[in-house]
């Protein structure tokens, strides 16, 4: 079982998969839940993105086509009702076990295109996603039985949130106000007049064909969309592979990053990432 020394998305370097710059969430050490609300989470959001990165659009620089913009809009508002019906504020009692208990479960995640996807959008989507699979992964309620608080739902939830006011905005044309606003979501008649060439240049609007030998078939990825347990994924999973230390040990004056250096005064370690809050 991989044991992660980092809190980035982590690199599915595995056959084609890898070289196609496939991603996982990170769970960090903490491979399972007690709770059934946050393994719900992470089960749907994790294959609704999986559905959602292997449509063509990821392919292609040009902006997504409505259905992409359909499916993240369904998206967002399925979890916000997730989030909105489970999650239990502070003031409130939490329901609590007498004598049976939950089974614990182990995570299952579902490797998705991400570090060489072509589109700008889709790729900053998946990024916020994954960031919020992996808060609800690394999350102390995990240990919790039976709820959710409003807390993990803020959490968890304000990546989603912001990958549809960023399509709302830069998608639709909708004021910052309008898109931040609490209970604000697409209608039907805003979804019909979408219109990037409204909103986006010349240049954005066209592209060249990208390589094709990487559009997997379904046959291809049905073990990735069973899901795959974090404890059966290979052992050397890392974060994708660029290091920041050696890059910056070559140019800057100041040489090696604090806390890093070998005996002889050479950078040996990746800069340490903050841990999720």
């Amino acid at each position: 079982m991989p044991i992660t020394n980092t809190d980035a998305v982590l690199w599915y370097n595995v056959g084609v998969f890898g070289e196609a710059g496939y991603a996982v969430p990170n769970w960090s050490n903490d491979v399972g839940s007690l709770n059934p609300q946050v393994l719900d989470w992470v089960e749907l959001v994790g294959r609704n993105l999986f559905h959602i990165m292997h449509h063509e659009d990821a392919d292609l620089r040009i902006p997504p086509s409505i259905n992409t913009c359909k499916r993240v809009h369904k998206l967002y508002l399925r979890a916000a009702n997730v989030l909105a019906g489970r999650a239990v504020p502070s003031g409130v009692d939490n329901m609590e076990v007498t004598h049976a208990r939950p089974a614990g479960e182990v995570f299952r995640v579902y490797p998705v295109p991400y570090f060489k996807v072509r589109n700008p959008f889709l790729r900053r989507w998946a990024g916020l996603i994954l960031v919020s699979l992996s808060e609800a992964m690394q999350h102390t309620e995990n240990r919790k039985e039976m709820e959710i608080s409003t807390a993990f739902a803020g959490t968890v939830g304000q990546y989603v949130k912001r990958v549809y006011t960023n399509m709302a905005i830069e998608l639709f044309g909708k004021t910052r106000e309008a898109a931040i606003a609490d209970g604000f979501a697409l209608t039907d008649a805003d979804l019909a007049a979408y219109n990037p060439s409204a909103f986006f240049t010349a240049t954005e609007m066209v592209d060249t064909v990208p390589r094709l030998d990487r559009v997997f078939t379904e046959d291809r990825l049905e073990v990735l969309a069973e899901g795959i347990p974090v404890t059966e994924l290979p052992a050397d999973i890392s974060p994708w592979p660029t290091n920041l230390t050696n890059f910056y040990s070559g140019i800057r004056s100041d040489g090696v990053m604090p806390g890093t250096t070998n005996a002889g005064g050479a950078s040996t370690a990746a800069p340490i990432i903050p841990p999720a809050p």
